[in-house]
Parts: structure tokens; sequence; C-alpha cells
């Protein structure tokens, strides 16, 4: 699992439908927007990895969403993609032009936006590395979904494994119950808050192998934090 969230908007609820599927099915996280408007919303609330909206839609195009969110600097790190039915040059440099970092015409193959949004998010460093990360003898393959201490194999539920990913990618940032649960559990799921608590436990039980449980820090009236740190206190 990527863990990469991609936002997908389209007033089409077939094309919405068809692109979330796709993406969900080679492992990315999606968020699913109707309109530029809603758009925007998820955008300043989730913060996605990568865009990928249609050309043509009521009231704010997106053309029009790309180019002031570039503009504003909201995706001044976010690659998009455009989708659209028009085929001409000048179309298309009119859509890179607005801070489109690529576009794929109508009726399209699936695999071919897959691949190109994988294609972006590698130039964007964003999955360079992805098949193992490390952090201090803590190696998490993302392959086989196994995890290892200083070469120690350790078991770990589906929600924790997320847990663990969501951490090590986004260590020593705080992170509160209600973002966990949007960013881990997602959006459409109604979990609530200490559950999270439930498996921040479990994880912490299972990284018990040369205090690794220490890693995750509770900071009080805040919420929870994975520290990179190699120069934690260890137990012998």
């Amino acid at each position: 699992m990527n863990s990469l969230t991609i936002l997908v908007v389209d007033d089409e609820q077939g094309i919405r439908d068809m692109v979330s599927m796709a993406m969900e099915l080679a492992g990315f996280r999606c968020l699913k927007a109707e309109s530029a408007i809603e758009a925007i919303e998820l955008i300043h609330n989730q913060k996605p990895d990568l865009l990928v909206t249609d050309w043509m839609m009521p009231e704010v195009s997106g053309v029009e969403l790309v180019r002031r969110l570039k503009r504003d600097g909201i995706l001044q790190d976010v690659p998009t993609i455009m989708l659209t039915a028009k085929v001409e040059e000048d179309s298309a440099i009119t859509g890179l032009e607005s801070g489109a970092d690529d576009y794929i015409t109508k009726p399209f193959s699936p695999r071919e936006l897959v691949a190109r949004a994988k294609s972006l998010l590698r130039r964007q460093g964003k999955l360079d590395g992805d098949a193992k990360l490390i952090i201090g003898g803590l190696e998490l393959d993302t392959a086989s979904h196994s995890v290892k201490i200083n070469g120690k194999p350790i078991k770990l539920g589906p929600i924790e494994y997320r847990l663990l990913y969501f951490f090590v990618k986004h260590s020593d940032r705080v992170y509160s119950r209600e973002q966990l649960l949007d960013r881990v559990w997602g959006t459409n799921v109604y979990v609530e808050e200490r559950t999270v608590d439930v498996h921040i436990r479990r994880l912490r039980k299972a990284l018990t192998i040369d205090g690794f449980e220490k890693r995750v820090e509770t900071i009080r009236g805040a919420g929870y934090l994975f520290n990179s740190s190699t120069e934690l206190e260890v137990n012998t």
C-alpha cells in the first residue's frame, strides 16, 4: 500500500468512480470531488499528494482550479494531471501553462493514468525508496508489508501497519487523533477517536524490541508523534 492520497475531481460520477477504483487497486488512497469548490475544501483539509482533475466543469473549470491553487502556492508541491476531451495542441498547452504537470485525453486507459500518476510521484520523490523505509534500525518493506527492528521480524495487524507506515513517512510531527483517523482510516469511515488509542497501544506493544516503543510518543493535549531520533535511551 502506497498510503499516498490522490484527489479525483470530475463532475461525472462514472469518471470519478472509474479513476478512483483504478488508483485504489494500485494501492493509493482516493478522495473524490464533483466540483472545484468541493475540491478546494478537500485540498485544504486533506493535502493530497496528487490531483487528477477534469478540464471542463460547471462554474469553475479544472484549468482555473489549478491556476488559482498554483498561484496561491497551495499546490506548489502537488503534481497535477488534467483530464480533457480536447485534443487540439493549443488546448493541451493551455492546460500545461495553467500549472498542470501532465494531461490525458478522454477516453483513456485507467492503467495509463495510473502509470502517469506514478511517474509524476516518482519525479516528486514521493515514491522513491517506497520499497523499503528505514529509520534507525526500523525497516518497513511495503512490497511484503513486513517490518523488522534491528533485523528481528515483528507482527502487525493491518491498522497497526498503516499507522506505522504513516508515522514513518511523517515522523517528528504531531498528529491529533482526528488527523490520524482521517489519514489512516479515511474520511468515509466512522470510528471513535478513542479507537486510535487502542491501536496506538497495540503498535507500541509490537514495537517492544530494543526500546522502539518509545518512539511513539504521546504529546499531552495534542496527539501522537513518531520520534525518528536515533539517540533514544534504550533499555538493555
